[in-house]
């Protein structure tokens, strides 16, 4: 689902006001680290507010058309993982003219935003030029929308979703397209199945396709709590994965089953904590940090 006339009016508007700065040289991706070292990094995870989604009728979300006449109210967050060899930005929120415009409804959403992240890597005594790598769980407007304010970032992506994005004979609507060009500054690295970001198992980017064809989940080694899994938009709500329930704007309903099925295999086999990006019963409990 797209919030086609919203989107386009912040489009321009984000274009017009990029409030980021690029970095002088892009971060080159780390040497692989002996595998005796693995999953034995020190990671801080901070849990920035990337925006709300209130929604008016969930029927949008499940194939089933069990939720309809449903309301809710999403979290739109974004995780600033610190590893000892570099910083990773998952996800980048809602555009960040909304903190200008404020909320805005365009169907079944109304979207609003309270801080940019530029603001919030300010509060945390950083700055976009400390973001070495970003990397987005897939190319939706809710997870894309500040690309410009960490526009000198490596951009971890996998094959599949980037020629969602830009790949020959894609149809692209404008105002997707004014959203997908701010990453075209960016230098990209490129990869297939799963990226281990930092060479010690610590940090994992994993491909979950069928919400777009390209999706991706993260998988953290966290020092307390052991295993992390952050669906991206594998899951909206408790309850999508507790049913197994698939949005009818996916790309491919057969794909999104079959990931969600790998998904909880893995979860199963790590013993992993499962974080839904968009449920605010897993994200209020985090308090700012997962740890």
């Amino acid at each position: 689902m797209r919030l086609i006339t919203m989107i386009a009016t912040v489009s321009v508007l984000a274009l017009a006001t990029a409030c980021g700065s690029e970095s002088d040289a892009p971060a080159e991706m780390p040497a692989e680290q002996p595998a005796d070292t693995q999953q034995e990094a020190a990671l801080e995870v901070d849990v920035l507010d990337c925006g709300t989604i209130g929604v008016s009728d969930l029927d949008a979300f499940s194939t089933a058309g069990d939720y309809a006449g449903q309301t809710d109210t999403f979290t739109d967050s974004c995780f600033l993982v610190k590893h000892p060899d570099g910083t990773l930005l998952w996800d980048l929120g809602l555009p960040g003219v909304l903190t200008i415009a404020g909320p805005q409804t365009q169907q079944i959403f109304t979207v609003s935003l309270a801080q940019t992240l530029t603001q919030q890597l300010a509060e945390r005594g950083m700055s976009p030029d400390d973001v070495d790598y970003v990397s987005v769980s897939h190319s939706h407007f809710d997870h894309i929308g500040q690309a410009d304010q960490v526009s000198g970032s490596t951009w971890l992506v996998s094959q599949a979703e980037l020629d969602a994005m830009f790949g020959d004979g894609v149809d692209v609507a404008p105002e997707q397209q004014a959203l997908f060009s701010l990453f075209e500054p960016m230098e990209q690295q490129v990869f297939d199945g799963e990226l281990d970001v930092f060479g010690d198992g610590s940090v994992v980017i994993f491909e979950t396709p069928g919400h777009t064809p390209g999706h991706t989940s993260l998988q953290l080694m966290m020092p307390e709590s052991g295993p992390v899994l952050l669906t991206g938009d594998l899951y909206h709500r408790a309850e999508s994965r507790e049913l197994k329930r698939v949005p009818r704007f996916n790309s491919d309903e057969d794909m999104t089953l079959a990931s969600m099925d790998e998904f909880e295999a893995r979860a199963e086999e790590l013993g992993a904590k499962v974080i839904i990006q968009h449920e605010p019963a897993d994200i209020e409990p985090l308090e700012g940090k997962i740890r």
